[in-house]
């Protein structure tokens, strides 16, 4: 399984929106800029993060986008159902989609593909955006001590 720039992007916007929770709305110049993401790209991509309500869009002068909930009540699973649609590594174990194979009952890699979906779901509901910003903060992003990428 290979996840689109789409949900890369997505992850590192939503953590950069993370770093600056309580401060106010964010531009999505400013996200673009720290993050190296095209600005037109990131518009597309929190379109879908508003519509699923993980970002609220704040209007006016000093608008810009805050997290809907606070990053500890965020999870990377979260963003990446979002933008790239279920976890599944086939179509067989494809939660959303009904029962196509006929050998589903008796398949033994269907089981092996479940195994694999369920240990990345695993991990990606155990990691918060909150944990993300402790982990930054270990390696002094915030200081500007160099450019942190996910």
């Amino acid at each position: 399984m290979k996840l689109s720039t789409k949900g890369q992007y997505g992850v590192r916007a939503m953590f950069e929106l993370a770093l600056q929770y309580g401060q106010g709305p964010v531009s999505l110049k400013l996200v673009a800029e720290r993050q190296d993401i095209s600005e037109h790209y990131l518009e597309q991509i929190i379109a879908g993060l508003r519509k699923a309500g993980l970002v609220n869009s704040i209007r006016g002068a000093q608008g810009g986008y805050v997290l809907a909930r606070e990053p500890a009540g965020i999870t990377v699973g979260d963003i990446i159902r979002v933008l790239e649609g279920p976890v599944a590594p086939v179509d067989c174990v494809n939660d959303d989609m009904p029962e196509r194979c006929t050998r589903a009952n008796q398949c033994i890699s269907k089981r092996v593909w479940a195994k694999v979906r369920d240990s990345i779901e695993q991990v990606i509901d155990s990691i918060t955006l909150a944990d993300m910003c402790k982990e930054a903060e270990k390696l002094k992003y915030n200081e500007g001590a160099f450019m942190y990428h996910i």
